[in-house]
């Protein structure tokens, strides 16, 4: 995992991020088609067009640095510009080895398009890609010409992908069945050493992980297969308790890879069930401050972390969803697992009236360190955007008609558990949605961020103190019934003394 040293503003530059590295080759690009009308054409079906507009062409730049180094580049975006800026590139560095040039604008990070992204998106995607980053960069000239152009800048970069047709590597986490285990068979290539394909058992965990017949097993549990022999990965697979996390792809692609000379990273992958996902808590300053403590603590693991405590009821932490001994790692989009604890304490105190902690459980850093990847590589998937953590509580007024009327939402508890968070007004009864977790049961029921709780289970919890609903909640089994109102059309209800509206269950079931 790369860290970065503090920053000093350059220009306009509003932010500057710092990676460092030993320098490596990056592969050559196939060579492009150039016709010289002198010489003419054979192939009748080649059309010479008329048009003269200049050709755009991104570069692809692998990277590759040490443990403890970076990547020999600066990063940084121009307040009010578009693009992310290659500001410096240092001599002899990974970055300069790979042709990143300064100026250089990135497109994608790991084949993911990152130009629409915010800036601290980008850094962290850097700092976790570990010891290998693919990029693909554009000039800051042919950069300028396509923005000016309206070009897309997304097909722009699909159309250079040097793996265009071929899907990417999978990251699969399976979990083992009493009866059938995990439903995977490992077969060994014959005639090439420390090479498996997988046969899946149909309807099976392994399948059911994303594992296709055919698949390459590139990587288990963090080691690469092509260093184990058979007996010892069949060893490693019984001694697994009742989980296994593999890398696979599927054989035409890997070819691809291959043939391009990339390696088949995590970096790479899409993710399947992956359990222990890191948090992005957007929180906003209430009147006692944020609400929690943090505390530098030493692990059982003997990681020196930086520990959540002592969350107070009601406050703007407990309402975002924050719980007691995550882990931060980052804060507004900057990686500080590494940093001195009083500097990361600094950066939430500079923060202002807001501020974003990424967190994440110790089971889930546990996890994530046994991969030997890190817990930010695929984090950006479950991000809430800013957008939806306001001053609490809050509204979302554009999603409903006038007058506001009050809604069912029926929840099914589900592994992860009803996938929301309550939230309350200090001192006064009663308890609104605090957050609703993208893709949960709740979000699924037509739960919002802001709601007011009506009644749980058809008991009215209005005059209820927080405390109260949450036992409610909790003991009330499942399903869970939740009368929930838009809070502006509560509060005028209230004001006028109106009654809440009843709401049929099948509105938003």
């Amino acid at each position: 995992m790369c860290t970065l040293p503090p920053h000093k503003a350059q220009g306009s530059a509003s932010s500057i991020m710092r990676f460092t590295a030993e320098p490596t080759d990056a592969p050559e690009l196939p060579k492009k088609f150039t016709f010289n009308p002198k010489e003419g054409i054979d192939n009748p079906a080649l059309v010479i067009s008329d048009d003269t507009e200049p050709d755009v062409h991104p570069r692809i730049c692998v990277l590759k640095r040490e443990e403890g180094q970076g990547f020999g580049f600066y990063l940084s975006k121009d307040g009010g510009s578009r693009g992310h800026v290659v500001r410096q590139v240092e001599p002899w560095s990974s970055a300069e080895r790979g042709g990143l040039k300064k100026g250089d604008r990135i497109l994608e990070v790991n084949e993911d398009f990152v130009d629409d992204k915010e800036h601290s998106t980008v850094v962290l995607k850097v700092q976790a890609s570990g010891l290998k980053l693919y990029l693909l960069a554009l000039s800051a000239q042919d950069y300028e010409f396509a923005v000016s152009e309206g070009r897309d800048l997304m097909s722009l970069a699909s159309a250079y992908r040097p793996i265009e047709g071929c899907s990417r590597p999978r990251l699969c986490y399976i979990t083992k069945d009493p009866g059938r285990g995990l439903g995977l068979n490992i077969i060994p290539i014959e005639g090439e050493r420390g090479r498996y394909r997988l046969s899946p058992v149909t309807d099976g965990p392994a399948e059911k992980a994303g594992v296709q017949n055919g698949d390459r097993l590139i990587w288990i549990n963090g080691a690469m297969i092509s260093t184990l022999s058979y007996a010892a990965l069949s060893k490693m697979v019984k001694k697994c308790e009742d989980h296994v996390t593999v890398l696979v792809i599927d054989s035409r692609s890997e070819a691809c890879y291959n043939r391009m000379g990339l390696p088949i990273i995590p970096a790479f992958a899409k993710t399947h069930n992956l359990p222990h996902r890191p948090k992005t808590l957007h929180l906003t300053q209430g009147p006692q401050g944020y609400g929690f403590l943090l505390r530098q603590e030493k692990l059982r693991s003997g990681r020196i972390a930086h520990v959540l405590r002592e969350i107070d009821p009601c406050s703007p932490a407990e309402t975002v969803g924050m719980e007691e001994g995550e882990l931060v790692l980052a804060v507004n989009g900057e990686q500080v697992e590494d940093a001195e604890h009083e500097g990361i304490v600094s950066k939430i105190r500079q923060s202002g009236q807001q501020v974003t902690l990424t967190t994440i459980s110790i089971l889930g850093r546990d996890y994530y360190t046994q991969l030997g990847i890190s817990p930010l590589l695929f984090y950006e998937d479950h991000i809430p955007k800013r957008e939806q953590f306001p001053d609490p509580p809050s509204s979302h007024q554009e999603g409903h008609q006038n007058p506001p009327q009050s809604r069912l939402c029926v929840l099914h508890k589900e592994a992860a558990g009803y996938g929301f968070n309550l939230g309350c007004v200090q001192n006064k009864p009663g308890a609104y949605i605090g957050q609703v977790m993208t893709g949960s049961a709740g979000e699924r029921a037509g739960l919002f961020e802001g709601d007011v709780v009506v009644e749980v289970n058809g008991q009215n919890v209005e005059e209820e103190c927080f405390d109260e609903v949450v036992r409610l909640i909790k003991e009330g089994g499942t399903p869970l019934s939740l009368l929930v109102m838009e809070r502006l059309g509560y509060e005028k209800r209230r004001n006028t003394r109106q009654p809440v509206p009843e709401a049929s269950q099948d509105d938003f079931v």
